[in-house]
């Protein structure tokens, strides 16, 4: 396998084909399903290599199978930290220590640009993302937000890894 930066030359389908799957399986019963089934292909991974984040991909192959971004924080109040803001899988990749590995890179990555601190922002009921990320040394600052998505309010926490 093989992480990298995914650049203008790559398949951004492919990406944003991992981003939908992976939001499918990961936000099965947190986020509405009818919302998550209706969200138009084109909509899936929208940000890809824009609003100054750096996206990478791991890659089996020619085969992407899961992307992570990161960046400055985007959050004024937090403006000394780097963020990871996504890292996603596809489901049948998961388990296989490829996320582990993306999040070594965004941490990497980050720390070379300066940043101590690094936070990322979880869904409050996805305790497979929460767990994950305390096995990779981030804390609960206990910080929260709320979102609503598929018209329904969700509660964010933030987490918090120190160098």
């Amino acid at each position: 396998m093989v992480i990298r930066h995914i650049n203008e030359k790559d398949d951004y389908s492919a990406v944003r084909n991992i981003y939908e799957k992976s939001w499918k399986f990961a936000y099965k019963g947190i986020i509405p399903q009818d919302y998550l089934d209706n969200i138009p292909k084109e909509k899936w991974g929208g940000n890809i290599l824009k609003n100054g984040r750096t996206e990478i991909g791991a890659f089996e192959g020619d085969k992407i199978v899961g992307t992570a971004s990161f960046c400055p924080s985007r959050w004024d109040n937090f403006s000394s930290c780097g963020e990871i803001v996504t890292i996603y899988l596809l489901p049948e990749y998961i388990g296989r220590g490829i996320g582990s590995e993306l999040l070594k890179a965004c941490i990497a990555e980050l720390e070379l640009l300066g940043f101590t601190s690094i936070l990322i922002w979880v869904l409050e009921d996805n305790y497979r993302a929460r767990h994950f990320y305390e096995n990779h040394g981030f804390v609960n600052t206990e910080d929260h937000m709320s979102s609503e998505i598929g018209g329904k309010v969700l509660q964010e926490v933030m987490y918090i890894r120190r160098k």
